[in-house]
């Protein structure tokens, strides 16, 4: 190969491999860290390489009208690069529609990689849209009007833009995930259902994920078609997506770093490397296994490596204010009320009918195919008492929170939160009026750090939205030291200081435990329900937590706990509601309890 021969093939590796890792970046921002399984990405790269072509092209009636396509508006350079990445971001508009309200995890996987698969059949088989299955020719190289686009230096111009893009991508990607808002993005990628309940809107950062993603897979399709300057469905079947998605598997998920690799090992240097393959076996042999590797890698990863070739970063916290000397830890004071326990005084003694109703269920019902999980239950539940709700396996207790926090909603019935109707809110707004709730199996956000899971929770955060994330470091840096410090501070309280930088899947059920009710309380709730919350906890730590309860009652927080243990409630529960079969049974302090003959036989014998 000679000198020029050889400068030509690399500066198309350099195209692309640019293109390649830009349409990865923006895959990984979706699956990676975002959790959107995206499996009609291929799509908007499409969607960016037609906008790109039709804009660069003359009118159909050009070149002796032999193709059929819209548009032909032969615009300069840059706009059809700028058109195609906003093609590609509106397009996905309507996707979130789909992802967002009627379908979530697989279900929407599975619709979008549907989608693509209906998109390509439309182009192929309507010509006249974008010259159906032969594609769009002779499309016209940026800038071709005045440079050689066959010259050496203008592919080394084009790779170099290529890769100039490829890193404003990888930046703006960055920014993007190491701010609270992709803090928020990594928390519903590892629940969803408790990021919805911490008062985070899933509908909408699903959106805005598709949309970005979108854009950037636009830019790269716009990128490519113009450097070769052809494009047909045979290009984008949905086979290409799952290359990519093979890369950003292999790369490492959620790290853009891991990403860039594996565009440069799988679309770049797996492919590329298949060339030097000698030929061999009846035609179409060599690509067919070459797909056939493409799935053994994936499936290799998925089984002994996971997390990838460059796993995702471990986000360790900063030291905030050490320089000031910590406080000297105060002995541990029991609460009044628990006190007045302690020395016998008459639990009635505290009038629960003199404090204002917080949150209160009116005959409420949830049906699960015709079977009835709870049936006309009402609760109230007052300012500043630590409500308690028991009741054997299911009686209905966990489907009833999960009713007044709006994770399931009411078959009939309604939901009054400080006299407003709440009924028909979704869980993440009731979370930002002050109803947060946790769940009876431990849900930690495992790949987040334990300090990132109490920092997930901080409402109302600078950097936690888009336009917050975009401005930078010097926007939320301030907000984030703060937060740091109170989420320190909680950690401390509860003796979890060392464990603040290790990842919350990996500790005990007793400590995820407490991370899920610290997390809770970094909240700020004003109404707190806690779905067995001492389950594998120590009984002292358990007795701790009571007690923090309780003060947190006499600072003015309504507080139900549902739990199994009578003990606890005998301590630190005034009412304890009693349910069976879906209903409330009774209500009162666990001494007027006892007494009750329906009770006893319904849950208190043994």
């Amino acid at each position: 190969m000679s000198g020029s021969g050889l400068e030509f093939y690399l500066t198309t590796l350099l195209v692309y491999g640019g293109i390649d890792v830009i349409a990865c970046l923006g895959l990984n921002q979706q699956f990676g860290v975002a959790g959107v399984t995206n499996f009609g990405y291929i799509i908007f790269q499409a969607a960016g390489a037609y906008t790109a072509a039709v804009l660069s092209l003359p009118k159909d009636s050009a070149n002796g009208g032999f193709q059929s396509y819209i548009a032909g508006l032969s615009l300069p350079f840059p706009v059809p690069w700028i058109a195609g990445a906003v093609v590609g971001a509106v397009l996905a508009v309507p996707f979130t529609f789909l992802v967002g309200k009627r379908l979530r995890g697989d279900f929407a996987a599975i619709g979008l990689l549907v989608a693509a698969v209906m998109a390509n059949l439309l182009v192929t088989n309507y010509r006249p849209f974008l010259n159906g299955d032969a594609g769009l020719a002779l499309i016209p190289a940026p800038l071709n009007s005045t440079m050689d686009s066959q010259s050496l230096g203008y592919q080394w111009g084009y790779s170099g833009v290529a890769v100039i893009l490829a890193a404003a991508t990888y930046w703006f990607c960055r920014r993007l995930t190491e701010s609270p808002y992709g803090r928020t993005l990594r928390a519903m990628r590892d629940n969803d259902v408790v990021a919805d309940s911490l008062g985070k809107n899933l509908r909408l950062l699903r959106a805005e994920m598709l949309v970005i993603g979108g854009a950037i897979a636009g830019l790269s399709g716009a990128v490519l078609v113009g450097f070769i300057t052809l494009w047909a469905p045979s290009a984008w079947g949905y086979a290409e997506t799952i290359v990519l998605f093979a890369a950003v598997i292999i790369g490492g998920a959620g790290n853009h770093l891991g990403a860039i690799l594996g565009a440069v090992l799988v679309p770049l240097g797996f492919e590329e490397a298949t060339r030097f393959i000698p030929s061999f076996g009846p035609p179409g042999l060599i690509p067919a296994l070459q797909w056939v590797a493409i799935g053994i890698l994936i499936v290799a990863f998925l089984w002994f490596r996971p997390e990838g070739i460059i796993p995702e970063r471990r986000r360790t916290s900063r030291e905030v204010g050490d320089a000031q000397p910590p406080e000297t830890p105060r002995p541990h004071q029991p609460s009044p009320r628990a006190a007045s326990r302690a020395g016998n005084e008459p639990e009635e003694a505290r009038s629960a009918a003199a404090d204002p109703v917080v949150l209160e269920a009116r005959v409420i019902s949830r049906s699960f195919g015709g079977v009835h999980a709870v049936a006309d239950v009402s609760i109230a539940l007052r300012r500043g008492h630590l409500t308690g709700l028991i009741g054997p396996n299911g009686a209905g207790k966990s489907t009833t929170l999960a009713m007044l926090a709006g994770t399931l909603p009411v078959s009939s019935g309604s939901i009054w939160l400080e006299g407003r109707d709440i009924t028909s809110l979704p869980a993440y707004r009731r979370a930002r009026l002050g109803l947060i709730r946790t769940f009876q199996l431990a849900s930690e956000f495992k790949r987040l750090t334990v300090l990132e899971n109490l920092l997930s929770a901080v409402p109302a955060q600078a950097g936690e939205q888009l336009g917050g994330a975009l401005l930078g470091r010097r926007h939320w840096a301030a907000d984030e030291a703060k937060n740091v410090a109170e989420a320190r501070e909680m950690l401390d309280r509860f003796g979890l200081s060392a464990q603040a930088n290790a990842y919350a899947g990996d500790l005990s059920g007793g400590q995820r435990r407490l991370v899920e009710i610290m997390r809770a309380l970094m909240a700020r709730p004003s109404v707190l329900l806690l779905d067995e919350p001492m389950a594998g906890v120590h009984p002292k730590l358990a007795n701790e937590i009571g007690e923090h309860l309780l003060h947190l009652c006499e600072e003015g927080m309504t507080i139900a706990v549902v739990e199994h243990e009578l003990a606890y409630m005998d301590q630190f529960c005034d009412p304890v509601v009693v349910m069976a079969e879906g209903r409330v049974l009774a209500e009162g302090t666990m001494s007027e309890l006892r007494r009750r003959t329906e009770v006893v036989e319904a849950y208190l014998v043994g």
